[in-house]
């Protein structure tokens, strides 16, 4: 079993708390069975504009080589705080077992192409894709980095959809090698 340290700041001692939060971390050897340590702290929220107490909840889990970090932040209700902070880490160790495994997520229907226009003032682009076609975007549905951000010639990928008035593309992310060679 790994180490846990639960710290509760400004916080009566519960024992129905420590109990949920030893429950829950017992179980993250579920998602990923090399875990090092576990810290989990919570605290009642400082300077925040709201009525009543307000919690935050963060969860530390150290892997080999990494550090997974989740704050959950601004519940009303301690437990519920826990609850999604844990819900959250699970996420992250699942999906860290699944990269170290090679189990990547593939994503059906991502294409690739590159940025063929911009037109900045309006807010919206098109894709010139590597299936030849061409795709309207605009600045809603650019993923990463921001659409002032793009370049003409940057490399991207997308999901496409076809609708009434012409092909469109969401979830736009610029790839790392990120630049096309435009040839005139």
């Amino acid at each position: 079993m790994f180490s846990v340290q639960i710290t509760m700041k400004d916080i009566p001692a519960s024992q129905a708390l420590d109990s949920q939060i030893r429950k829950r971390t017992e179980k993250l050897t579920r998602y990923f069975d090399r875990i090092i340590s576990c810290r989990v702290v919570i605290e009642t929220a400082q300077k925040h504009k709201h009525q009543g107490k307000v919690f935050n909840a963060r969860i530390d889990v150290s892997v080999p080589g990494k550090e997974l970090v989740v704050t959950h932040k601004f519940s009303e209700d301690i437990y519920l705080a826990v609850r999604d902070a844990f819900d959250a880490i699970e996420r992250q160790l699942e999906e860290h077992a699944r990269k170290r495994h090679g189990r990547v997520k593939s994503h059906n229907g991502v294409l690739h192409g590159y940025i063929a226009r911009l037109i900045p003032d309006e807010g919206y682009g098109f894709i010139e894709g590597n299936d030849g076609n061409e795709y309207y975007f605009s600045l809603t549905n650019v993923s990463y980095p921001s659409f002032d951000s793009l370049l003409i010639g940057d490399a991207v990928e997308y999901m496409p959809e076809a609708l009434s008035d012409g092909r469109h593309a969401h979830h736009i992310v610029r790839e790392r090698h990120n630049h096309h060679q435009i040839v005139s």
